[in-house]
């Protein structure tokens, strides 16, 4: 073993990566603190002290013919909790944390008593809400059994299965409210719209919705109104030029529209509330 080995190695992946990756450091040290069976802060803390194990090359291939990070290593972090990942759920992003700071803007010191999360997948967005308000009960519908399967995993390894309830459904159909926080990530990809990364290897059904990607906001939008309670509000994730499109839909119900900006300052989540 040399003090140098892990650095060496992080260093060598690094610039392999950057052919694949619009992160190829970070995709190297989580690849290395996964193989290692540490946290990514750990392994950055001894990474002098251990060797590299013969599993990393077989990791950093996989990422370099395209696998997602999430799908080599099973599992993503999202708000405050970690989440397992399958590739039959869509991989939880940054961007939709925007939500969940949207909710927490709008409840300020008061919490959501119920929640309702159209789309759930892997149960991201639900089992946040329900990390961050521990009084708080949710349900996850989605079409998917599949992914109905990971979110309830999720839940119960969260210690939020007795919170959470999850069901196969049609968005909103056959769902009765009112609910304090609506969380709803549509499919919202143009169906023409050429992609690339890791989105090629998620499910078509979690991204695409029709000509122009507003198709399951169409389904949603005359739902909204029976669904938000008194004082609540949905938090609706968006693609970042269909704000004012996806505001026209909910608007059109009677409901009061303004939109979010994620981190990178890109319209990301339209907020609805009763007007």
């Amino acid at each position: 073993m040399t003090d140098r080995a892990i650095p060496d190695a992080l260093r060598a992946a690094t610039r392999h990566l950057a052919d694949v990756s619009d992160t190829p450091r970070l995709d190297a040290e989580l690849l290395m603190a996964h193989v290692l069976g540490l946290s990514r802060a750990d392994m950055l803390l001894r990474q002098r002290e251990l060797d590299v194990p013969a599993g990393f090359a077989v990791l950093l291939d996989r990422r370099l013919t395209g696998a997602p990070i999430a799908h080599i290593t099973g599992t993503r972090d999202f708000w405050t909790i970690s989440l397992a990942v399958t590739p039959d759920t869509l991989i939880p992003r940054p961007d939709s944390e925007t939500l969940i700071e949207a909710a927490v803007d709008h409840f300020h010191g008061r919490a959501p008593e119920t929640i309702l999360d159209l789309g759930t997948g892997s149960g991201a967005l639900l089992l946040a809400a329900l990390a961050q308000w521990p009084q708080a009960k949710g349900w996850g519908i989605d079409a998917s059994a599949p992914a109905l399967a990971v979110a309830q995993a999720n839940a119960a390894c969260l210690a939020l299965a007795d919170r959470a309830a999850f069901r196969i459904g049609d968005w909103a159909q056959g769902v009765e409210g009112p609910f304090d926080l609506l969380l709803i990530n549509p499919p919202y990809i143009a169906q023409d719209e050429p992609l690339g990364g890791d989105v090629l290897h998620e499910p078509r059904s979690a991204l695409f919705a029709g000509v122009d990607g507003l198709d399951d906001y169409r389904r949603i939008a005359p739902d909204l109104s029976r669904l938000i309670a008194p004082g609540g509000m949905a938090a609706i994730e968006i693609g970042h030029a269909q704000g004012e499109s996806v505001c026209g839909l909910v608007a059109a119900q009677g409901l009061a529209v303004s939109v979010r900006r994620d981190l990178a300052g890109h319209d990301r989540c339209v907020v609805a509330t009763r007007a």
